[in-house]
């Protein structure tokens, strides 16, 4: 009996040993798997969540419900085209083309475009919508007589300058969770995040000089 046990005594350690590996193996594969699903999340998530500008940190955040039907408040009775300036995943450009828009979205994030592309596709408006990649410093919106803006901060006090000087006089601005620094709003509905300022150029300070300048000389 003493030897018995003196051999159990030595296979014990052995079997114990290999249990250990067999749960360290497993321990192994399981990190990896965890480690590789997480890599994938992320790889598919950035791009929809990094910066969608350049110049200014504007991050994808998407637009409330209250905050679509917000801006559609502000742009009843309006017509012509627009433009949602940062569309993100298309939702307000989608909104406003299903109301009767001519709609088109700039957005610099490739993955956010592509994928406004689908849901206007499936929402049944694709021929009422156009989705381009572009910086928004890079592009003359002179054409839109309705402009969406979801800004930040940093952001509006140049943008506000850039419209002032490319919009007509018919133009209404609507501004989205920040408002702009120097023009008082003609409306404003809303509370909280989902508050949203409009504008009306005709009644800014450029669209006077604007029309200043075209007023011909009367000789007296």
């Amino acid at each position: 009996p003493g030897a018995m046990c003196r051999a159990l005594a030595k296979e014990a350690p052995q079997e114990e040993s290999e249990g250990g590996s067999r749960r360290s193996g497993w321990g192994l594969l399981v990190t990896a798997g965890v480690g590789g699903a997480l890599v994938a999340l992320y790889a598919v998530a950035t791009p929809f969540v990094t910066p969608a500008l350049r110049k200014v940190c504007l991050p994808f955040v998407p637009a409330t419900a209250a905050q679509i039907q917000n801006v559609l408040k502000m742009l009843e009775n309006r017509s012509g085209s627009l433009v949602d300036i940062g569309s993100g995943d298309g939702r307000i450009v989608i909104a406003a083309a299903k109301k009767g828009f001519q709609a088109v979205g700039y957005e610099l994030n490739p993955w956010l475009v592509w994928y406004s592309r689908y849901r206007a596709w499936r929402d049944g408006v694709r021929q009422n919508t156009k989705f381009y990649i572009s910086d928004l410093w890079k592009v003359s919106f002179s054409q839109y007589r309705n402009v969406v803006v979801f800004g930040v901060p940093q952001m509006m006090p140049q943008l506000e300058k850039k419209l002032e000087e490319e919009l007509e006089c018919n133009a209404r601005v609507v501004a989205c969770r920040f408002p702009f620094p120097c023009w008082i709003p003609d409306h404003t509905t809303g509370e909280g995040i989902d508050t949203v300022w409009a504008y009306d150029l005709k009644h800014s300070r450029a669209c006077e000089t604007k029309s200043l300048e075209i007023t011909p000389k009367t000789e007296s």
